[in-house]
């Protein structure tokens, strides 16, 4: 199995930035990807970004590409998300997640294990 914490959210104001991360153990040896996900209030979960294990492959939804920067360094098993130029409407929990099936990177359904979310508030 694999384990997966986030951490990094916060309260800031609009136009400003944090760095989540994502922290794994258990099952680290497998090459699986990661990916972040949010869930915003009333909203469905939903795709943000995804990076392979190599690190050479990165895949963004349009509405954070620019913004958004997905990284990993596996000596740490620590997935980050640069994220600049916060908006108002990016204020959701957001979730890392292990990848482990073969499926899209943009599905949920593709990923085996879940953290338990890091809360983003972002103000006016």
């Amino acid at each position: 199995q694999v384990q997966l914490v986030e951490s990094g959210g916060g309260l800031v104001q609009a136009g400003g930035s944090l760095r989540l991360s994502c922290a794994a153990s258990g099952r680290t040896f497998n090459n699986y990807a990661t990916g972040w996900f949010r869930q915003a209030p009333g909203k469905e979960r939903e795709f943000i970004a995804a990076i392979t294990w190599s690190g050479f492959g990165t895949y963004y939804e349009d509405s954070v590409k620019g913004r958004f920067t997905i990284s990993r360094d596996n000596a740490k098993n620590t997935v980050y998300l640069q994220v600049n130029s916060l908006k108002p409407e990016d204020t959701a929990v957001y979730y890392c997640a292990a990848k482990l099936y073969s499926g899209s990177y943009y599905h949920p359904n593709s990923y085996a294990y879940w953290g338990q979310g890091t809360q983003v508030t972002v103000s006016s």
